[in-house]
């Protein structure tokens, strides 16, 4: 009999975590279970579209399930469909990488303005999920609210013309969307002095490929730290490149005090180097943070572990990625994570053979497998448009309609 162990969140950080299960112990029977009928997570929902080198490395994960026997229960939402106890009961080991998918608020006067959008949301929309609100008018002078990477992503998208989307997946709507838009400047603000910003050099290095942007920004200042230097001088390479005709203006050191506007946003008030200003707006993207949607109710599971277990959160309970560690790192560094927890869990595995494991899945209807999810993947691919490599499907009816039709020529 061997072991096994559910991990609930098939999206990057699952997927290295029953990666490295699988080869520590290749007879252990693990399964990822995910609210959405796909696997993949943030990987298919949360990466750029155009950074389709970024997303490649699902074909690692796809090993995974095709070559490691890793089996994927998809459309199965913890609290809706079965508890965390249920699942918890069934199993030996039970790991919660589920990420976090929700915005952290802008606790300022103003934040709660409709023209304020969280990047989650923005990002979700991009990438079609099925989920997702429609994309709003973000007016010609958005400000992006953050300093990291999911704050440059959107920079980048936003400024970019049609052409520099070949080849990516970036579905029909979002590419009208973007070419619709009638954006004038972009002003990014960063608490941040400029050395000590969150995103990384590459990401910055990247938009002096742009053709459609002008960028200004203040001299940033001087670092004898090698990492902030790489960042400075990624930044001062990119001050005043291009002459496009998005005005984009990068802003260090500010503090947000308060989103400007009644019924709709005219601009962000903000405590600078010596004084208050207004900076004008027509929207406010805020990148700043993710939290839990609540299903797995992870404050109070992180708040009662202790604070030296590696992830544990209690008996045969355990956490991975975003959801263990909070809304930093990169997803190749999910994978050393995944290799210290799955070495954890296999110290304490105790295996009960009358643990249910899989068969609580049967009695759900609508739950999907990776053969569906393969015939999921056949269909978009086969049905992209001319400069995209796939179309996806938006909804999660038709999602699972078609991931039923499993082994079927379509």
């Amino acid at each position: 009999m061997s072991g096994q162990i559910a991990i609930v969140g098939a999206g990057p950080s699952g997927c290295y975590l029953a990666q490295a299960l699988l080869k520590l112990a290749p007879d252990l029977k693990v399964d990822l279970i995910d609210a959405l009928p796909v696997p993949f997570g943030l990987t298919r929902y949360g990466v750029a579209a155009d950074h389709q080198g970024t997303k490649a490395v699902t074909r690692q994960f796809a090993r995974t399930f095709e070559r490691q026997g890793a089996r994927f229960f998809g459309n199965v939402r913890v609290g809706r469909d079965l508890s965390l106890a249920q699942i918890s009961s069934a199993y030996d080991a039970t790991v919660l990488a589920a990420g976090l998918s929700s915005d952290r608020p802008l606790d300022i006067p103003g934040g709660d303005l409709p023209q304020v959008y969280g990047s989650a949301r923005l990002t979700r929309a991009l990438n079609e999920h099925p989920d997702a609100v429609t994309l709003p008018d973000l007016g010609a002078h958005p400000v992006i609210l953050g300093n990291g990477n999911v704050a440059v992503d959107l920079l980048r998208i936003l400024c970019k013309n049609p052409a520099e989307f070949d080849g990516s997946d970036l579905g029909p709507g979002p590419t009208a969307w973007l070419a619709a838009n009638n954006i004038e400047t972009i002003t990014i603000v960063g608490r941040s002095p400029a050395a000590k910003a969150k995103f990384d050099p590459v990401m910055v290095r990247e938009l002096r490929k742009l053709e459609n942007i002008h960028v200004t920004m203040d001299e940033p200042e001087s670092s004898s730290a090698p990492e902030e230097q790489k960042k400075l001088q990624a930044l001062h390479d990119l001050n005043g490149h291009g002459t496009g005709s998005v005005r984009v203006n990068f802003r260090f050191g500010i503090q947000p005090l308060a989103v400007e506007g009644d019924s709709r946003v005219t601009g962000l008030r903000v405590a600078a180097v010596e004084s208050e200003e207004i900076i004008g707006a027509t929207s406010l993207i805020t990148a700043i943070g993710f939290m839990s949607d609540g299903d797995l109710n992870r404050d109070t599971l992180i708040t009662k572990a202790a604070p030296q277990q590696g992830g544990k959160l209690d008996e045969r309970l355990y956490s991975a990625g975003w959801f263990r560690h909070g809304p930093r790192g990169t997803i190749p560094q999910s994978r050393a994570d995944a290799q210290d927890t799955a070495a954890l869990i296999l110290s304490e595995l105790t295996i009960d053979p009358a643990r249910m494991g899989a068969t609580i899945f049967a009695e759900l209807p609508d739950c999907t497998d990776y053969l569906g999810w393969q015939q999921i993947d056949r269909v978009e691919q086969g049905q992209s448009l001319p400069g995209r490599c796939r179309q996806k499907i938006t909804s999660t009816k038709k999602l699972i309609n078609v991931a039923k039709q499993r082994g079927q020529n379509l």
